[in-house]
């Protein structure tokens, strides 16, 4: 086989081919390019032209590399990354003249009040950057963010996650929630019986901190609590407490996050004591060379009061 002709190949493509390993999908790629399917597909067949290998075969579950697609990632990987480094150093970055896609992971109240902000500011600037935020999966942020997968993560915890740079955005506490009316809540203070007996729904498909921080606390008072449900997003938990005017169901929320559903949901002291929620931006090491990562987090942090508040 000849030497690939590296004249055909370009920077979009080799963008194309990074979002398409990372996603295993021509249609999740095309979503994470901000580009439509058959843009990614003629792009593709760029690819596969220029390094005369299919790169990536179809099957029932989407597509998969071949052994030349895998052994092209880590270097196609790195001229990105070296890409966003000359860029950075040619120019200083302008967010009115860029058109970076960023990625942003956190919780849906999070996205709610955040998001907002951050588009209106890329609409004063009249910037064509992107922005694509998903929801965490706190279990695997420190990983994704270290792998480039997302570029900024907002993340929960009782201290700063190791292996990756952080920042305080801001710190809170707990309260139990539930529906109006709910007996519960209905005589407080809230007792540690009235806590037990109640079933709970959570946040997460597997066990987080607080989960554990919360069932340790009421096993040194000789307690457990029953959870009955586990949801993706803190709307899906008022949903659960909400639906059904005698919904037995209550959680454990941050205050800020209680009080924008206050109109829903009633909140009270918990009957155990917890450490403070604290919410942290996450980026990785690397991103320290990259201006767009630090303007985004910058951002971030700048409307951290208005999201604190909210």
């Amino acid at each position: 086989m000849g030497q690939p002709d590296i004249r055909g190949l370009d920077l979009p493509m080799l963008r194309t081919f990074d979002a398409l390993l990372r996603e295993g999908s021509v249609s999740r790629a095309a979503s994470r390019l901000f580009l439509s399917q058959p843009a990614v597909s003629a792009s593709l067949k760029r690819l596969r032209e220029v390094f005369g290998d299919p790169l990536f075969t179809r099957t029932s579950h989407g597509i998969v590399p071949t052994p030349r697609a895998l052994a092209l990632a880590p270097r196609v990987e790195a001229v990105l990354h070296e890409m966003h480094k000359l860029m950075s150093l040619e120019q200083a970055f302008d967010p009115a003249t860029s058109d970076r896609i960023l990625r942003i992971t956190g919780s849906d109240h999070t996205c709610r009040v955040m998001l907002p902000l951050l588009c209106a500011e890329l609409t004063r600037l009249g910037s064509r950057m992107r922005l694509s935020w998903e929801l965490a999966d706190y279990g695997r942020l420190t990983e994704r963010l270290r792998k480039g997968d997302v570029d900024v993560g907002l993340h929960p915890r009782l201290s700063p996650a190791s292996g990756v740079e952080s920042t305080l955005l801001y710190d809170d506490s707990y309260v139990a929630v539930a529906r109006h009316g709910h007996p519960a809540l209905a005589a407080q203070p809230l007792s540690i019986d009235a806590f037990c007996n109640a079933p709970h729904v959570v946040l997460g498909q597997t066990r987080s901190v607080l989960d554990d921080t919360v069932d340790q606390a009421l096993a040194r008072k000789g307690r457990q609590r029953l959870v009955q449900a586990a949801v993706a997003t803190f709307s899906q938990m008022v949903e659960l407490m909400c639906g059904d005017e005698h919904s037995a169901l209550i959680a454990v929320f941050p205050q800020r996050v209680a009080r924008h559903y206050a109109a829903q949901l009633a909140s009270a002291p918990l009957p155990v004591e917890l450490p403070d929620y604290r919410l942290y931006v996450c980026w990785a090491e690397r991103s320290n060379a990259d201006p767009a990562v630090l303007w985004l987090k910058d951002e971030i942090l700048r409307h951290g009061q208005a999201m604190g508040e909210a």
